[in-house]
């Protein structure tokens, strides 16, 4: 069996990864350098929540549909128009001098982010065959996704304390400009399937998502969060309904009629509520109870990214030989220690003892689940439904974050008040939380079929 990529299969694998690499660093290369943009822009708490969360939940709210276009229109048309809105988001992004326009151009990004995302995993699949090089390149490319976001932590602090924090975001306009160059000379063209688009159902799924997320944020401040939230669950049941009524739905709910599948998408929903949460309150800790500048708090991170680096590289060896599911079990394992360690973590801690040691667990961790979700987020999928499978692993890593992170700002605010080492403490822990579910979730759905 041919294990070397063909030259035309590594240069579609690597347009894929840097192209997903882009779209995750950016989840995350902003955290980093929150304080500074809240400082320019003279943002509010609320504000700043949203400069995340509109990026997020866009790009979250959009994938399906980003999916859904690839197969109909073509991948490699979607995947150039992702490049064009991303690097112009970027740009806008870059130059925003309020918070309104900030939040639009965040916004903007990850509707560029939705068609990049899923047309990248897509390509995959099309271009590289079923069998071992397959498994290898899904696996880089569930590496990009804990990767990405840790060397976004770093580059975002950097650029904060030596430049701007608007360079992280114009450094994607170069790239995104090749990017397109490369794709439109070496991507071979997907013959476009016939059929629709649901726009209905994107719309619905889109509105669903921001009023959920927005009534949770405001259930500690405002009365009308329930109504926020009830208008939430009115929007996504229409649109769970509306999948049933119509002929082609950009969510088919046959792909989750598999449990490994659907195992698999909702532990990552938890697993990326626990990180984003991590991510954001430790960036905050580092800075504001360690007195780090945010080049100081992005390297703080850095015990996690090389870890995350090694344990990413040895995914494949891994799967081979305890399994796909097992290898998550582990890696799920690594990340509840490592998280439950770091809430233990004070004002008078040592940073190497509290901080950076549980960090290589962490990044352990996340370099050995990421690749295994993406894997069995596709596993078994017809090649009619790879966009709407790959839409749904992306959509599973965005929204995901963004529920689970302001589920855990809420809880933390209620019940740990306004002292941040409080705070930070209930939110790991609600972290913690949510991973032991998706650990269940992993041996229930994940681990049965591959021990078949």
């Amino acid at each position: 069996m041919q294990t070397k990529f063909t030259k035309y299969e590594f240069s579609i694998l690597s347009i894929v990864l840097v192209s997903y690499f882009m779209t995750v660093l950016d989840v995350s290369v902003v955290i980093t350098a929150l304080p500074k943009i809240q400082d320019d822009l003279h943002l509010s708490t609320a504000n700043l929540t949203w400069v995340q969360n509109a990026y997020t939940i866009i790009f979250g709210g959009l994938l399906l549909l980003g999916g859904r276009l690839g197969d109909i229109v073509g991948r490699k048309q979607i995947f150039n128009i992702g490049l064009i809105v991303f690097g112009l988001g970027s740009l806008l992004v870059g130059m925003a001098n309020s918070s309104m326009w900030m939040i639009i151009a965040r916004g903007f990004q990850g509707a560029g982010a939705a068609a990049l995302a899923p047309s990248t995993l897509a390509l995959l699949m099309d271009s590289i065959p079923a069998g071992t090089k397959r498994i290898r390149a899904v696996a880089d490319y569930g590496a990009v996704a804990g990767i990405g976001a840790s060397v976004g932590l770093v580059i975002g602090g950097l650029f904060a304390s030596l430049l701007s924090w608007r360079y992280a975001f114009f450094v994607n306009v170069p790239i995104a400009i090749v990017m397109f160059i490369w794709a439109t000379k070496a991507v071979h063209a997907t013959k476009p399937q016939k059929g629709s688009f649901d726009g209905i159902g994107s719309i619905l799924s889109l509105l669903g998502m921001v009023s959920l997320v927005y009534g949770i944020l405001l259930v500690s401040t405002s009365a009308t969060a329930w109504v926020w939230i009830l208008a939430a669950v009115i929007l996504l049941g229409l649109f769970v309904v509306r999948k049933v009524k119509v002929a082609q739905p950009i969510m088919p709910l046959r792909v989750f009629k598999n449990k490994e599948r659907t195992g698999a998408y909702l532990s990552r929903m938890l697993y990326l509520g626990a990180m984003m949460a991590f991510w954001f309150f430790i960036t905050q800790f580092l800075q504001e109870v360690y007195g780090f500048s945010p080049l100081m708090a992005g390297l703080g991170f850095f015990p996690m990214t090389v870890a995350n680096f090694i344990s990413a590289l040895q995914v494949s060896k891994l799967t081979a030989k305890f399994g796909n599911g097992m290898t998550l079990v582990g890696g799920l394992v690594f990340t509840i220690a490592g998280m439950l360690w770091l809430s233990f973590a004070g004002s008078g801690s040592n940073y190497v003892v509290a901080v950076a040691l549980p960090m290589i667990l962490i990044g352990i961790g996340q370099g050995a689940a990421l690749s295994p979700l993406t894997t069995a987020g596709i596993a078994d999928i017809v090649p009619r439904d790879a966009g709407a499978a790959s839409g749904v692993v992306n959509v599973a890593h965005q929204i995901g974050g963004s529920i689970g992170l302001a589920i855990l700002v809420v809880l933390s605010t209620t019940i740990g008040g306004t002292a941040l080492v409080a705070r930070t403490a209930l939110a790991l822990r609600g972290g913690v939380v949510f991973l032991i579910i998706a650990l269940i979730l992993t041996l229930v759905l994940i681990v049965p079929k591959k021990a078949k």
